[in-house]
């Protein structure tokens, strides 16, 4: 009994310790995505898109706009 109480919390120490770290990658974004997206906007200021984009590919756009339907 004693052991599969250790193996049930060294299952569930590393399932908590990878939900824990997913949270500021993953979750984070998700639930507020306005500062990403300033963070995004300082990071790409003075990069000229048409110059980097290999011919005759999409330019990026912001992954945090709204969708236009």
């Amino acid at each position: 009994m004693s052991q599969n109480l250790k193996n049930i919390a060294v299952i569930g120490a590393l399932v908590g310790g990878i939900a824990l770290a997913s949270y500021p990658i993953i979750i984070a974004p998700y639930l507020n995505p306005g500062s990403w997206a300033e963070v995004q906007k300082q990071g790409r200021k003075g990069i000229d898109v048409e110059k980097i984009q290999p011919g005759g590919m999409k330019v990026w756009s912001d992954p945090f706009e709204k969708r236009k339907e």
